[in-house]
Formats: structure tokens, C-alpha cells, sequence
């Protein structure tokens, strides 16, 4: 059970939107990456890794996932390479087995019907994360959709988080950005929003979120309800 203090009750009405990670946080995106990966490793005629050991990665981008099937001692023009062949295998594949984590669906609806806004926050390329968000069905209700592309620097820098406060109109103080990674919790601290870790997202093994310096740690996506404005009335269900 998680035992993360109840969030203040300051901090907790002056939330007006939530901004969230893609890849570990919104979306379990991990079967279809890794059915990249092991794509790619075959082709090269290396052996498959296993799911979970390519799923703690999986937060840490393609490079990362590339780096983590061939080593991290490959000169850049090889490199480059089977990054871009990895990328055409996941992109063939994008949203096969690709699902919204458990409770997150009735999360965004509570969400819209209290009245907030929410968006999305990604270091993915905006020519992976745009088809993937539309095959979510997720493009017309997101307020704002920030790829790795949008602004000049991708997150740990702010400036990822600061666009998408522009996109909504509203003050980095009254948003929270949840996320599953160092760098969320890094880029939310520095744009001025409260931040919660997901531990049901791509953590690896080594890594502990209750050290990256986030305001709250969350086990299950209706936890994060928690950390809202309460409903107008009172004895509103999830879902």
C-alpha cells in the first residue's frame, strides 16, 4: 500500500490541469517496443532479451533500448543505424499491443468531467507520438500534445512543460505532471509544477522514485484523483 502523505489541501485545489509522460505513465507502450527491439536483434542474428529486461528500459528512449540490444561501444554511423532501422520496426508496429495502463481510461474521464484540462508531455518524436495518441483515440480530448520535437530542448529541461502551460493558458503552478522517470520529475520540479512518480511505470531495478524528489509517489492510476480538486458533489464514482 502506498504510503505517501495526502497531498495539502492548498496545493490540491489550485491543480487545474494534469500533464502526463507518455511512454510508462499514460500509455504501456513496452510490449510494442520490445517487439521492435527483438525484431531488430533477430534480423541482426542476435538472441531476443527478455520482456521485463527491456521494459525497465523502455523510459529511456530508443537510443537507450538500442544501446541496451548491442552494447553501449558502437562507433555512431552504426549506431545511427540500427536506431533508424529500430524505429522503422516500431513504427510499423506502433500501437499493436499498446494500451492505456488499468484505471486510466475513468482517470481522464474524471478528469474532464470536473472541469480540468489535461495534456501530454513526451521526449518521443512528434511523427511517432501524433498516430499513436490518434490511435488511442486521445487526440481531440488532450488539451495539449508537447513532443521531443516541439521545443528546442526535450525534458529534463522545463521548457517542454513550460509550451504545453502555454498551450493551456495557464500558470505552471496550477498543473501536475506525472511521470515515471528522473527526468519527469526533474523538468516538473524546474517548470514550477507540483510532480507525482508512478511506480507502476518503467522503473529500473536500480532506481528508487521516492528518491528522484517528487511532491508524491502513486501506485495505481486512480491515485492520482487524490491530488485534485474534489468533485463539485459530493459521492463521485470513478468510472
Amino acid at each position: 500500500m502506498d504510503t505517501t502523505p495526502a497531498p495539502r489541501r492548498a496545493a490540491r485545489n489550485a491543480i487545474q490541469a494534469v500533464l502526463f509522460d507518455l511512454d510508462g505513465t499514460l500509455a504501456d507502450t513496452a510490449p510494442d517496443l520490445a517487439r521492435a527491439l527483438n525484431a531488430l536483434l533477430r534480423e541482426q542474428g542476435r538472441a531476443p532479451l527478455a520482456f521485463d529486461h527491456i521494459r525497465a528500459r523502455v523510459s529511456q528512449g530508443g537510443a537507450a533500448l538500442v544501446r541496451l540490444g548491442f552494447g553501449a561501444e558502437l562507433d555512431r554511423e552504426r549506431f545511427e543505424a540500427l536506431r533508424a532501422r529500430f524505429l522503422e520496426h516500431y513504427r510499423s508496429g506502433l500501437c499493436v499491443a499498446t494500451r492505456l495502463f488499468p484505471g486510466m481510461a475513468q482517470v481522464l474521464e474524471t478528469i474532464e468531467r470536473r472541469g480540468l484540462a489535461w495534456g501530454v508531455v513526451t521526449n518521443k518524436p512528434a511523427w511517432l507520438t501524433a498516430p499513436l495518441i490518434q490511435a488511442l483515440d486521445l487526440t481531440r480530448r488532450a488539451g495539449c500534445i508537447v513532443c521531443g520535437d516541439t521545443t528546442e530542448r526535450k525534458k529534463p529541461s522545463p521548457l517542454p512543460l513550460l509550451h504545453a502551460c502555454r498551450c493551456l493558458g495557464l500558470a505552471p503552478a496550477r498543473c501536475l505532471y506525472v511521470g515515471d522517470d528522473p527526468r519527469d520529475i526533474e523538468a516538473g520540479r524546474a517548470a514550477g509544477m507540483t510532480t507525482l512518480a508512478v511506480r507502476y511505470g518503467y522503473i529500473h531495478p536500480t532506481s528508487d522514485p521516492a528518491e528522484w524528489g517528487a511532491d508524491g509517489l502513486i501506485g495505481h492510476a486512480r491515485e492520482l484523483l487524490d491530488w485534485l480538486p474534489p468533485p463539485a458533489l459530493p459521492g463521485e464514482a470513478l468510472g
